[in-house]
């Protein structure tokens, strides 16, 4: 596993999306209400648009500019415009720190049509 320290979890909110950089590629890192990190690609697959800007809730990230809503867990969307899946990328804790690996993709969803 190719993994890269992006952030400190004391720094991330409970209920808010940063944006990270990790392998070369734009990481929405976002942490839940309760505690748990989750890194996905941070564009919305509809209109390409920064989902680190968007709301998190309910294990969930929306984009704000059509009202998208992705899956944390597994990438997918949960509400429309929005069709295709994010990728999801692993997250590992150590201590404060929060490393993600982009070349490890752990969502399931593997549909890339829009």
């Amino acid at each position: 596993m190719s993994r890269e320290r992006v952030a400190s979890l004391s720094g991330l909110a409970p209920g808010e999306a940063v944006q990270v950089v990790a392998g070369g590629a734009l990481v929405a890192l976002a942490r839940e209400a309760s505690g748990e990190v989750h890194a996905v690609a941070d564009l919305c697959t509809h209109a390409a648009v920064s989902l680190s800007e968007g709301e998190v809730e309910d294990c969930t990230i929306e984009c704000w500019l059509h009202g998208s809503r992705f899956d944390l867990r597994t990438g997918a969307p949960t509400a429309l415009p929005a069709i295709t899946p994010v990728d999801v990328y692993a997250v590992e804790i150590e201590g404060d720190d929060v490393y993600v690996d982009t070349a490890t993709i752990v969502n399931a969803a593997t549909s890339k049509e829009n």
